[in-house]
Formats: C-alpha cells, structure tokens, sequence
C-alpha cells in the first residue's frame, strides 16, 4: 500500500470575507465504498470462481497497528465498518478533474452499522473537516506519534495512515470497527462504467465549474466520470462547504446500490467478473477480508440490506468557534447516536440534527 503524503496543516484556510465557512478541498468519493461490502452480495457464490483476481486486494493489519487499546465488542454491537475513500493524484487518478495535488489524503469516512439481523444499514458520514483529539498511533514504519488536540479529521489518514484513522474513530465514538474497507478513487470512475451508469434525479440545475458538472434539473444517467463530478460537486449547493455536499453524496450512493442490485451478476459471468476486478482493484481492506473468497462470504451475509431501508446520516456537528472553516462534534447529539449505534438501538431523531448543515435545511 502507498504510504500517504503529508496533507495541510489544519490551520491553514482562511475564513472567506462573507464569513461563510469555504472549503477548498475536494470531497468524497466515500460513497462507493459502502459498496465494497454490499456488491459482492449482488454476485454472492459467483466470485469465488475468480480466485486469480484474489491479488488486486490490498490490505493493512489493523489489528497489529492498534494493539488492544480497543472498545470492547458488545455482543448486541452488530457490525461495524469504517468506509473510507482514497484521494491518491498518482498514476490514473492524477487524469481526473484536472488534478494538481499530489500525494494520497483521505475522504469524508463512512461508519456503516449493520444491525444485528443484518435486515437494515445505518451510513454515519464523518465530515472531513471535523476537529478531533487524535490518539497516539503507531506508523506503518513502527515509529509512534503523540497524541494531539484539534486535528483535522482528513489529515490524520496522510500524516499517520489508516489504522490511526481506525483508531480515531473509535475512541472519538466507542464503537468497536469490525471492519475496515478503503476505495481508490480512480476505482471509483472504472466501477460506475463497468456497472453501466448510475440514474440520479436532482430537484434543481446544478452548473458547477469546479467539478465540471452540468446537470439540468430532472433524472439522468452519469457515467463514471460524471458520477465523480456528481459527487464532488458543491457549488450552488448550499454555501459551498462539504457539509453542503454530503446530501448529494447520500443521493448518489443509495442510486448506485439500487442499480447493482438490479444487476443480473449471477446470469452474466462476464459482466461479474469485469466489475469484481474493477472492485477489487481499487479495494485496500482489513486482514480479515483480504480476499476474494472473505469478501464474498461477508457480502453473501449481507444479502438482506436493502438500499431503500438504509438510512443516511451525517454526524451532527456544529461550526468550531475559533476557526469557521472547521466543525466540531454536536453534543448531546454526538454522543447520542454513538450511544445508540454501539447498543444496536434505534437512533433518537434528536440525535440525527446537526447545527451546522452547509446552507441545506436539516
């Protein structure tokens, strides 16, 4: 695996004069990561045919990296993966959007919580912008970094890696990750094509020099290089930020689970095949899911998650007072809806409200 770059400090954008918080940076292709565990159900047995594509999978130990400083696993807990989207600019991903940054960073994080039953998912976006206390973690190299206070979320991935990202998550919410599924972004383009489109609807014109997107208002069907602009796209959606953006990406993500399902993988061998290596190419993931014949056996388990019962949520959070770039964990939201989620309860409504929703309504 490319050991990350180091991203920008997190004090270095500045508030724009209107006061608004503006985000320079471009947002999450988190969205089809959720899909490295739920699209191999779409295939079930059919993969495991595939055993050469086996070595397209990358994977990070995460529990060697963390050790046992861990929550505990609850017996009720369910499942729990964190998603997280790879921005690398190397290689193919540097043809995309007219790239000029280099090195790897990390994306808005998805926690998905699969209930006991595994009948209905729960997707917790993490904005990347959120401030948090990071713990000390333990680089791919052995060398330790100290803990530290208001890091921003999406630099911990570049500065110390993907197991510190895991642990990050867990301490800030108690929930114990099962699981841990990253997803390149040049993949992302290459499954979209190889599954045929992705049909959205938008309640309004979206005209986004930025992304490059030109949408009319109305339903379409974006290809992969569309689908990225879909998801990156946050000019005239709410006040530009990412939190803005998110709605869009909860859209898109949910379109493109309901049409790999519709996708006869079982009857089309070859189509099965093309997007299980497209998938697995772009797939670094835990250990414990590091191979064709592991991914299929977890995906056939979660036969029963049906998009339309999945919900979306983003972490409730509100503008940090001292930079209004960044955002802060929502309490008592925040720690509501973890509460709920390490319980394997029902999320209280109060704890899906975040004060600061980019300029959408909540």
């Amino acid at each position: 695996m490319t050991t990350p770059a180091v991203d920008r400090p997190s004090g270095t954008h500045r508030p724009s004069r209107s006061g608004t918080p503006r985000r320079r940076r471009r947002t999450g292709r988190w969205i089809l990561l959720s899909l490295a565990v739920l699209v191999l159900a779409g295939a079930g047995t059919a993969y495991w045919l595939y055993s050469g594509i086996d070595g397209n999978i990358k994977h990070v130990d995460i529990d060697k990296a963390i050790g046992d400083d861990r929550p505990e696993k609850l017996p009720t807990s369910g499942q729990n993966i964190l998603i997280l989207g790879s921005d690398s600019r190397a290689g193919a991903n540097a043809k995309l959007d007219n790239a000029k940054v280099s090195g790897a960073r990390s994306d808005t994080a998805l926690v998905m919580h699969i209930p006991e039953g595994r009948k209905k998912a729960v997707a917790i976006s993490i904005p990347r912008d959120t401030l948090v206390t990071r713990p000390e973690c333990t680089r791919a190299n052995g060398s330790t970094v100290a803990s530290a206070k208001r890091v921003m979320f999406n630099s911990i991935y570049s500065q110390v890696g993907p197991a510190c990202v895991v642990k990050t998550v867990e301490q800030i919410s108690g929930v114990r990750m099962d699981h841990y599924v990253e997803v390149d972004f040049a993949g992302f383009k290459d499954l979209v094509d190889a599954i045929g489109g992705v049909t959205v609807t938008v309640d309004q014109d979206i005209h986004d020099t930025s992304s490059g997107l030109n949408l009319t208002k109305g339903t379409h069907k974006l290809n992969g290089t569309q689908s990225l602009q879909f998801v990156r796209t946050r000019h005239g959606i709410g006040d530009g930020s990412d939190l803005g953006r998110i709605g869009l990406q909860q859209k898109f993500m949910l379109a493109l689970l309901t049409e790999i399902q519709k996708q006869d993988l079982l009857g089309s061998p070859v189509k099965a095949y093309k997007i299980a290596d497209q998938l697995t190419a772009a797939l670094t993931t835990d250990s414990d899911l590091a191979s064709l014949t592991k991914l299929a056996e977890f995906g056939r388990s979660l036969n029963g998650v049906n998009p339309s019962t999945m919900e979306t949520i983003m972490l409730p959070v509100s503008y940090d007072k001292i930079d209004p770039n960044r955002v802060v964990a929502a309490e008592p939201q925040a720690s509501t809806l973890w509460k709920a989620v390490r319980t394997d309860s029902t999320i209280p409504e109060s704890a899906k409200k975040s004060p600061a929703t980019g300029g959408t309504s909540s």
